[in-house]
């Protein structure tokens, strides 16, 4: 069967934009191996209506509604390669499986470039988090820390003080200047310029060079992203550069790429990411397609 979509990611993005195309009443294939961004996290904040639940029983909702569709239809498995053929591009999963579609929409995610901090990773989604509106509330004023990765971390310092009295770990990767140590210190931020040696404890609390412990509630990071997996360099697709990292490059309104036919959409075409955003943009994407059917040639 030739499908008039697929979508390679069955996460917030894709499964949004999939709901679009299946009420347009149009062939949706859906390929998602089931490695959300958010998978290390309890629970989901900030998306309107689904504020608190867990991530894995939103997702498991989405798909039952997106499922009640007869024109769609769900792979689990990794799509790896795409190419272009005659009228549309084809598609193939790790198990061998060959795929053809008229449009493709890339909602593949990214993958997050923790630093290499020991105690750090296994902490990521419960103590260390990346996003203070996900999760900063519900550390209830306690401390908070900020692990610098980059000079865009100094942005974070100065918002997370409205969740709670905010410490800066520059740890040598990132310098503020006597304007910035200005600022923070009106926002009330400590600098602790000391190499972090390791993360211990229930929460996150920071273990320096110098054998002194910070205790910390929660710990901030701005991990570098990278595309999640071959797709969109295998077609070619056009990245651009993003303060984390490079995403794929899309029209702002349809979620076109470069290659004409080619969609994106959620984390992997935006320089920052939510799951109230990644939806949003998936409804995007969807619509986008749609008029790509109804109006573009392929």
């Amino acid at each position: 069967m030739r499908y008039d979509v697929i979508i390679a990611g069955g996460s917030y993005a894709g499964m949004s934009a999939g709901l679009q195309l299946a009420r347009a009443r149009r062939n949706v294939l859906v390929i998602d191996a089931g490695q959300r961004r958010n998978r290390f996290a309890a629970s989901s904040h900030g998306f309107l209506g689904q504020d608190g639940r867990a991530p894995g029983d939103i997702v498991e909702e989405a798909r039952r509604q997106l499922l009640a569709y007869p024109t769609v239809e769900w792979v689990s498995s990794t799509a790896i390669a795409a190419s272009q053929e005659a009228g549309g591009f084809a598609v193939e999963t790790v198990d061998g499986q060959r795929y053809s579609a008229q449009c493709l929409l890339l909602a593949c995610g990214v993958i997050d470039e923790l630093p290499d901090v020991e105690g750090l990773t296994q902490r990521w989604g419960k103590s260390v988090f990346h996003c203070p509106y996900c999760h900063g509330y519900e550390l209830e004023q306690g401390p908070i820390g900020v692990l610098a990765t980059s000079p865009m971390s100094l942005h974070h310092a100065l918002m997370l003080p409205d969740w709670g009295p905010t410490t800066f770990f520059t740890r040598g990767v990132f310098e503020p200047d006597a304007e910035q140590l200005e600022s923070l210190a009106r926002r009330g931020v400590v600098v602790v310029p000391e190499r972090v040696e390791r993360l211990e404890g229930e929460r996150a609390d920071v273990v320096l060079a110098d054998g002194r412990v910070v205790a910390i509630d929660g710990l901030f990071v701005l991990p570098r992203i990278q595309v999640a997996g071959s797709l969109a360099a295998s077609l070619g697709c056009a990245l651009e550069d993003g303060p984390l990292g490079a995403f794929i490059q899309a029209d702002p309104m349809t979620r076109e790429t470069s290659v004409r036919g080619v969609f994106a959409c959620g984390d992997a075409a935006m320089p920052f990411g939510s799951v109230a955003l990644a939806v949003g943009d998936g409804v995007r994407a969807g619509s986008g397609v749609h008029r790509s059917l109804i109006f573009g040639a392929h």
